[in-house]
């Protein structure tokens, strides 16, 4: 006769799944907190492009776009009504993106500091690529998986950043002279940022297990 013992609840597998991926409130009070800066950053924006020293960098759009961002990825999971937890890594991330050039052109960094352009392409790209990988690569993947998902995701968001530079006021800007070989670089960044995020990631995941692919597994029920 086999004797079947109870499990304690909350203690199964799929309670174990849960319960390691249990929204930290810290990271879910930061992530909130800087969405809230960059929505009402935009809003001042919107009225005194001056304030974020966006004069002539396409203020407007940017008042339309970062709100967008920092709200598309908590839309989808309320609209799609996930049961899994929510993916603050992920979200932190994408949030980040936004509020780093909130801040930078706020104080004038981008203007100040010769570098600092450089390095927000390349974090850009990385911070992005990596929340991709979060949200729609499954654990365990191979290592090539990950490169190729992380490469893909960064090139396609540098390349649809320096799109949005050009459609919304780089063909009227000073800059314009230099614009080809400042494009160049910043993908060139963009791919850089892309390849460090995939080598962080593997080296992270490596003999880790869990299902992963929160998005991928989202968009396929």
């Amino acid at each position: 006769m086999t004797i079947q013992v109870p499990q304690p609840a909350g203690r199964t597998d799929a309670g174990r799944l849960v319960a390691h991926h249990e929204p930290r409130p810290l990271l879910a009070a930061v992530t909130i907190s800087l969405k809230v800066l960059v929505v009402l950053a935009m809003i001042r924006v919107a009225t005194d492009p001056d304030w974020a020293n966006l004069d002539g960098k396409a203020p407007v759009a940017r008042a339309i776009l970062f709100p967008v961002v920092v709200l598309a990825l908590p839309t989808l999971w309320a609209v799609t009504r996930r049961s899994d937890a929510y993916p603050w890594v992920a979200d932190l991330l994408v949030t980040l993106t936004v509020f780093g050039d909130v801040v930078g052109n706020r104080l004038d960094l981008y203007d100040a500091v010769t570098w600092f352009d450089d390095a927000m392409h390349l974090a850009n790209a990385a911070m992005v690529s990596a929340a991709y990988v979060v949200l729609t690569v499954a654990r365990p993947a191979s290592p090539a998986g990950v490169a190729h998902t992380a490469v893909a995701a960064g090139l396609t968001a540098s390349l649809a950043w320096e799109l949005f530079e050009y459609g919304s006021f780089l063909t009227r800007s000073t800059e314009w002279s230099t614009a080809y070989s400042d494009t160049v670089g910043d993908l060139t960044l963009g791919w850089l940022g892309s390849v460090l995020a995939a080598a962080v990631l593997v080296i992270a995941r490596r003999g880790s297990s869990g299902t992963g692919g929160l998005l991928s597994r989202t968009l396929r029920k």
